[in-house]
């Protein structure tokens, strides 16, 4: 099995400009929970839980993290957990809002991730490797700690393997 070094550092290698690391912490997120909303129906309430076809995703999510690493599995766990507690608020909207409201978040998650990748001059991860769409939520956290200055040692060899992140282009504003 690949380690988290290994999936975060191959995602790296179709994102290492600044731009498009910056439209994945919009776009990303964006598609995630689009994701999660249009799954929660059908679904039904046991519990106190909402069950739907985004909870078995969240669980297998989960587990994927958790093999990877427990803290930042811990961590994306949390955030899967939010992400269907809000599907869950837009699912029970009526059918007109939550289809409006999911594939609209949806489709402009990917129109941010695409202008991420004109920036990049190279295409989706996902497109080579389908576990990119997996991976793609964990490297935006990944990214977002390195920003404050968390796990300077994962960034570092993500780095090593990838590269620095940079600005790409002469006409760069960065």
């Amino acid at each position: 099995m690949k380690t988290l070094t290994d999936h975060l550092a191959q995602y790296a290698t179709y994102h290492r400009d600044r731009r498009n690391i910056f439209t994945h912490f919009i776009g990303v997120p964006m598609i995630a929970f689009a994701v999660t909303a249009l799954l929660s129906r059908p679904g039904f309430s046991a519990l106190g839980l909402w069950l739907s076809p985004a909870t078995l995703c969240a669980l297998a999510s989960a587990v994927f993290y958790l093999r990877l690493e427990l803290r930042l599995g811990l961590l994306m766990s949390a955030l899967l957990g939010l992400s269907l507690w809000g599907g869950a608020n837009l699912a029970a909207q009526s059918t007109l809002v939550w289809l409006s409201g999911g594939v609209g978040l949806f489709v402009v998650g990917w129109i941010i991730q695409f202008i991420g990748h004109y920036y990049e001059g190279r295409k989706p991860a996902f497109v080579d490797d389908l576990s990119g769409l997996i991976v793609g939520p964990l490297f935006v956290v990944a990214e977002l700690l390195f920003l404050v200055g968390v796990r300077d040692d994962l960034r570092e060899a993500i780095e090593e393997r990838a590269g620095p992140t940079h600005i790409r282009g002469k006409n760069a504003l960065v």
